[in-house]
């Protein structure tokens, strides 16, 4: 469990996040959701550590990553797995290599059970046979799902995506995110997401805040997004067809008893 609180951070006089205290949870989907601009983006790097703010706490299962050192800090940050929105391949390492890199820098298990392990997080993610391939070789898709496994690699307590179906077409998102939801729960992990992809809010959002201008406007769960009567959500939710029909199909289900 990650516990937000009170946390504000401003550039140049400007407020990007103002007061925000909210709770992610332990073997669950979290979802940041708001439009550009909104200040996601910066609360998910104040939440890692990559921005300091300027007021409020971040809580890891009772550790205040603010008030550590740089060996508690380097510690933490290995207990998580980072999906980056581009993916971040390296160019000139095979697929293999990309999730074995983590491993590299970060475990102590000699080189044998260490590609043991990038081969067992490759093969969750359906990657069985790229391992010597480039990730110019492969589709969008792949790369998204290899890194995911280099992600998993060293088996984090907490997982953070940006954006993770950025670029991608429907039906490979839907398969992304099904990915991260199944790994989520495998694992126990909690994992924070930050997207604008209405289709995961429906798919696999368990836990959602969404931001407007820096301030925390709402939290819940996907089914209270789709009854809530908070405005600015309606306003930012519904420009999604695939929740607008979700909508209309319970209005359709309340009428007819």
């Amino acid at each position: 469990m990650i516990e937000v609180k009170h946390l504000t951070k401003s550039f140049d006089g400007r407020a990007v996040l103002n007061d925000i205290s909210t709770v992610f949870e332990t073997g669950k989907t979290n979802l940041i959701i708001g439009r550009s601009g909104s200040g996601k983006t910066v609360l998910l790097k104040n939440v890692i550590g990559l921005l300091k703010p300027d007021a409020g706490d971040v809580i890891f299962d009772g550790r205040n990553i603010l008030n550590m050192n740089k060996h508690e800090t380097a510690f933490i940050r290995r207990e998580m797995g980072l999906l980056f929105q581009g993916s971040a391949l390296f160019d000139s390492m095979t697929v293999l290599e990309n999730v074995m890199f983590p491993l590299d820098m970060f475990s102590k298990e000699i080189l044998r059970e260490r590609r043991k392990r990038a081969i067992l997080c490759l093969e969750r993610v359906d990657l069985s046979g790229t391992y010597d391939l480039y990730p110019s070789e492969i589709s969008g898709g792949m790369m998204k799902r290899a890194a995911i496994a280099r992600a998993i690699a060293l088996q984090p307590k907490y997982l953070f995506c940006d954006e993770p179906n950025s670029g991608l077409d429907p039906k490979t998102a839907l398969i992304i995110d099904e990915l991260i939801h199944g790994i989520t729960k495998e694992y126990g992990m909690t994992t924070v997401i930050n997207t604008h992809d209405m289709n995961s809010v429906i798919n696999i959002g368990e836990n959602i805040l969404f931001i407007k201008d820096g301030i925390k406007e709402w939290n819940g769960t996907k089914e209270q997004v789709i009854s809530s009567n908070n405005k600015a959500l309606a306003d930012f939710i519904f420009a999604s067809d695939l929740l607008r029909k979700a909508k209309e199909i319970e209005t359709e289900m309340q009428r007819n008893g």
